[in-house]
């Protein structure tokens, strides 16, 4: 893969009806200068790109966009205030904590894996993801986070 496959939320919805899968969701807007420098050095990383195309649905959702989104059972819509604003969606699976970038790790069934806010290097980057995607996280696999980051190689995983 060249690069990330990015979907909107709905295409995500879609595709996990069918086959489920982690979620990943950067958080974006339009005016966050920290969003750009993600999307052009750790999100064009050939690794993360590999990663996280294997192990999640990767979704971009501009946090201010302006339509509807239906998501289980409720209709969330974009909040004006003033010039910007934000969308319901957005703030719900953010929990309230609006900043740029945020991303969100969900599981198959929309529980929270953990968020990750601000920039993050690639070469940080990448071992999150994998840690992550191969479901090290779990309790029973026993992994601790620190020490598998300690011993971790890029592209492991791969």
């Amino acid at each position: 893969d060249t690069a990330i496959k990015w979907l909107t939320f709905e295409e995500a919805l879609k595709l996990n009806e069918v086959a489920p899968k982690k979620i990943f969701i950067d958080f974006y807007t339009d005016w966050c200068g920290w969003c750009k420098v993600m999307d052009k050095n750790t999100f064009k990383d050939p690794n993360v790109i590999q990663l996280m195309n294997k192990y999640f649905y990767p979704v971009k959702f501009n946090a201010e966009q302006r339509g509807p989104i239906d998501f289980k059972g409720k209709t969330y819509t974009f909040i004006d205030q003033g010039g910007r604003g934000y969308h319901e969606l957005a703030a719900a699976i953010m929990q309230g904590q609006l900043s740029y970038p945020t991303f969100m790790f969900l599981t198959p069934d929309f529980q929270i894996i953990t968020p990750l806010q601000g920039y993050v290097k690639k070469e940080d980057f990448e071992p999150i993801v994998n840690f992550l995607g191969q479901d090290f996280f779990l309790p029973e696999k026993n992994m601790v986070w620190e020490d598998y980051k300690a011993n971790y190689k890029p592209g492991q995983g791969l």
